[in-house]
């Protein structure tokens, strides 16, 4: 009778496991984005689960996940564009990948592999402030010094170029024209925490395509 109690425990243990999404997450600095999604979650139902992907042995990312007993793999820009990052992929079969501040380029590989299962969050309304370089408070800066009227976050599938995947999720907010990079970073940051956690839900759970959120 035991046996068969444990036998059934460890079967219910294997299908949700299975049953779990897989999520990886890319990320090269802090890590607010990645702890987020993964804390978001967390509260919810325990759905998902997931690693993080750094090119970075010094970013807080690290720290933060592994408080919440995330494992992190960390690899160096070699090892991305020789394949091993690639394999590692391979062996976890993530349902979808995951760019929260990741600051490298993905080899064509890696998209080939996993076709509108990876996703970045730009901190701007492409395709505007978009392409290599813009990022962070390069793109801040570039925002307030043009007098735009509004900016924003768009999450897009990634493809070979610098931000020119197709468009999930766009949110904006309106600029009063007396903003400076850092009042615009905030305000992006709110927007960042607020949206992309529910973005990834509704794709994982509903298979969501482009411009259909």
């Amino acid at each position: 009778m035991l046996f068969i109690i444990t036998f059934y425990a460890f079967f219910c243990i294997i299908e949700i496991l299975y049953l779990m999404n897989k999520i990886v997450i890319f990320a090269s600095g802090s890590g607010t984005n990645a702890e987020n999604i993964i804390q978001y979650f967390k509260a919810k139902d325990g759905s998902a689960s997931f690693t993080v992907f750094t090119n970075n042995p010094n970013a807080k990312v690290i720290e933060r996940v592994k408080k919440i007993q995330v494992p992190a793999e960390i690899f160096t820009k070699v090892e991305l564009f020789e394949n091993k990052v690639l394999r590692k992929l391979n062996i976890i079969q993530p349902d979808l990948i995951v760019l929260a501040g990741f600051l490298l380029k993905l080899p064509k590989a890696i998209i080939e592999a996993y076709p509108n299962k990876i996703i970045n969050i730009h901190p701007a309304l492409l395709p505007k402030y978009g392409g290599k370089g813009m990022y962070g408070m390069n793109v801040h800066r570039a925002v307030v010094e043009n007098k735009e009227k509004e900016s924003g976050i768009t999450i897009h599938y990634v493809n070979e170029n610098y931000d020119e995947g197709n468009i999930i999720f766009q949110e904006s907010f309106p600029l009063l024209g007396k903003e400076t990079p850092d009042d615009v970073a905030e305000k992006i940051h709110e927007l960042e925490q607020r949206h992309f956690p529910e973005v990834i839900e509704k794709l994982i759970t509903q298979g969501l395509m482009p411009k259909t959120l």
